[in-house]
């Protein structure tokens, strides 16, 4: 499956992107009213506001996706998940800033993929005083990944089975925290994101018309993102910042 992971693992890290224009594009008379009514703004920068995210998180996902121009991608995308944050008030709703702490995560992770090694005249070295910025990003990234499963696997009741997940959990995040064997604790980290995924936000099950369908299928596809930020993390290594990273440069 190895050919497949990267193809896959992009099209899940915007999955969220695409999920939230249909959503934007289908409840549109719904969002424009939350954003008069609750956040004060007039129905012309509403307008302007819900079209701007559509077209740059469509852009972007589809710009992310191919690999083409990944720095704008990534900007882009970047600036959708702040101007929704501002827009739709939710700087205090702290799972909301959790998940998407995560999909930035996953975010730069993409762009840690895209991006090319500096040239060197030398084979096997960096230019001189060039640094290559995907260590750092693959750093930064595999760390903002872990932020919101640390949240979910925190026993809220302390029996047996809770306690265990939350022993599997905080010790495979810790070694994606620090680079040690990284692919690994990453594959068992997507795994159990996605049985979390399925078991817990099985927005299918749930009638068209009932307001926690909205709420489950909005979580499913954002935990969709998360996953998709740990199989590039499989896919593009934890990089040189890591004792992985260390172990193969001796």
């Amino acid at each position: 499956m190895k050919s497949y992971i990267p193809s896959v693992a992009r099209f899940l890290v915007v999955v969220s992107f695409i999920e939230d224009s249909s959503r934007i594009l289908s409840q549109w008379t719904e969002q424009l009213h939350y954003l008069q009514y609750q956040r004060g703004i007039s129905p012309q920068i509403g307008h302007a506001f819900l079209l701007l995210n559509v077209l740059i998180m469509l852009s972007g996902s589809f710009l992310a996706i191919t690999k083409k121009h990944m720095k704008i991608a990534i900007g882009g995308l970047f600036l959708a998940v702040i101007s929704q944050v501002i827009g739709y008030g939710l700087f205090l709703e702290f799972q909301f800033f959790l998940r998407n702490i995560s999909i930035l995560g996953g975010l730069l992770m993409l762009l840690a993929e895209g991006l090319n090694k500096p040239k060197s005249c030398f084979p096997g070295l960096l230019a001189p005083y060039h640094v290559d910025p995907r260590r750092y990003l693959q750093l930064s990234g595999r760390v903002l990944l872990i932020v919101l499963f640390l949240y979910m696997v925190f026993p809220q009741d302390a029996t047996p089975l809770n306690l265990t997940l939350a022993a599997v959990g905080i010790i495979s995040s810790l070694m994606i925290v620090v680079g040690f064997k990284v692919k690994f604790s990453a594959v068992l980290m997507a795994f159990s994101l996605t049985i979390f995924n399925i078991v817990k936000n099985n927005w299918w099950t749930i009638h068209h018309n009932h307001p926690a369908r909205d709420y489950l299928r909005y979580d499913f596809f954002q935990v969709l993102s998360i996953v998709g930020g740990l199989l590039l993390l499989v896919n593009v290594g934890p990089g040189t910042l890591s004792l992985d990273g260390k172990e193969k440069k001796f």
